[in-house]
């Protein structure tokens, strides 16, 4: 960060980190309870503090420049660090906590398990409040660079220095309409396999355990199409014969549409649902805090038999 004066306020690091992530004078000036002429006083101080515009105007709306968008990571774990130094005993007042925190999940979370989660943080800190990010289709060191202060779901997070926790094992299942032709008689690997498939990869993938597990017993499957979200997928399969998959936590949505899910008849890896965050937070206790909710959620709606398929059973370490 390069500063062209003697001497730089820190109240101005939370102001660039809250600026970031709004990308809004405005909404910049609501979370830290200024007034917008105070807000745009303070943006042109870290103007010129940066050498650098920061936000710039784009149509009606503004977005953060390439050196913004370089040194917020940075920005965001100096003031993350800094609020643990000042936070007394590990505790923190969550009556009195105003924080946005950032979770990185499938909309799949969101969906099935938003409503119970918004509803006890509005009771517990009513100042918090959740960002949920989409997966993106590349991977990256959101948590390290701290786009994202908690990754929950199925990981596949690579940076060695970031914590993992297992919640619970999910499993998959699959997914039709409710008059779907597959549902006519005993489902076998040799009719599914046969069936026309839809399948979910944020990264465009036609291919994944289904297939090797079929490629062992000899069978492949056709997949006609690939989605980026459950969500799509399963609005897709109410008016096609496509055959899908769901995971048995995402059931409630499959429900509300009418949908009818199957067990796959041949043993499939589980899917180690979890959470993972960077260790520049573990002294953090509303990010403890924050974690503990995501823990009780998962104790609450973890799957009753998440952890085997009740048709073939997984080996440890499976």
């Amino acid at each position: 960060m390069r500063v062209t004066q003697s001497g730089l306020d820190l109240n101005l690091l939370v102001a660039l980190d809250v600026l970031l992530d709004e990308c809004s004078v405005s909404g910049a000036a609501a979370r830290l309870h200024l007034s917008e002429p105070a807000m745009s006083r303070t943006l042109g101080r870290i103007r010129k503090a940066l050498g650098d515009p920061v936000l710039v105007r784009a149509g009606r709306t503004m977005v953060p420049t390439p050196h913004a968008l370089a040194i917020h990571g940075e920005v965001r774990a100096v003031v993350e660090r800094a609020r643990g130094l000042f936070l007394s005993g590990g505790k923190v007042d969550l009556r009195a906590l105003s924080r946005t925190f950032t979770v990185l999940a499938q909309d799949t979370l969101a969906a099935v398990s938003g409503p119970a989660l918004f509803a006890r943080i509005a009771r517990e800190a009513p100042g918090v409040r959740l960002r949920f990010l989409m997966e993106s289709h590349v991977d990256g060191p959101f948590l390290r660079e701290g786009a994202a202060d908690l990754e929950v779901g199925v990981l596949d997070v690579r940076s060695p220095e970031v914590h993992r926790e297992h919640l619970y094992n999910d499993r998959m299942v699959g997914v039709v309409r409710a008059d779907h032709p597959l549902l006519e008689g005993e489902i076998t690997p040799a009719r599914f396999a046969a069936a026309d498939h839809l399948t979910v990869s944020r990264r465009g993938r036609t291919t994944g355990p289904v297939d090797t597990a079929l490629a062992g017993l000899g069978l492949s499957r056709r997949v006609v199409a690939s989605v980026g979200t459950l969500p799509s997928s399963l609005f897709i399969l109410l008016s096609s014969d496509l055959v899908g998959l769901t995971s048995l936590r995402a059931r409630p949505l499959t429900e509300t549409l009418g949908l009818r899910t199957f067990e796959i008849p041949f043993p499939l890896p589980p899917l180690p649902f979890g959470m993972a965050w960077h260790p520049r937070h573990d002294a953090d206790p509303a990010h403890a805090w924050l974690r503990e909710r995501f823990r009780q959620l998962a104790r609450e709606e973890a799957p009753e038999d998440g952890d085997e398929n009740p048709l073939f059973p997984v080996p440890p370490g499976g």
